[in-house]
């Protein structure tokens, strides 16, 4: 068995940062692959970030690309979204999830899923 556990979310103003946390537990993910997505309200979940096993490769969705940074710390069991001059419309729930295969941005690909935390960008 194995969980992921999302931390860091909450009120955050447009133009300012906030570090995204996901810590496993129960299991290395050292070998997996991670990701995270989010939903807005209304919408469907959506891919946002992956980083690769060894952390060489990452990919992000168009809508965050320059201002989101995917990490990992292998040490720690954990993976980070580092969000950078968000917007009103990164407002969402943000999951992180865990996976076998290689960076993807297939929900499907992803075996383990956090419960997700909240991000509302807002003044």
């Amino acid at each position: 068995q194995g969980a992921l556990v999302e931390s860091g979310g909450g009120l955050v103003q447009p133009g300012d940062s906030r570090r995204l946390s996901c810590a496993g537990s129960g299991r290395t993910f050292n070998l997996y692959a991670m990701g995270w997505f989010r939903q807005a309200p209304g919408k469907e979940r959506e891919f946002v970030a992956a980083i690769s096993v060894s952390g060489a490769m990452r990919k992000y969705s168009d809508s965050v690309q320059g201002r989101f940074t995917i990490s990992r710390d292998d040490a720690k069991n954990a993976a980070y979204l580092q969000m950078n001059s968000v917007k009103p419309d990164d407002t969402a729930v943000y999951y992180c999830a865990a996976s076998r295969i290689n960076v993807s941005q297939r929900e499907s690909a992803y075996d383990y899923w956090g419960l997700g935390t909240q991000v509302t960008v807002s003044s």
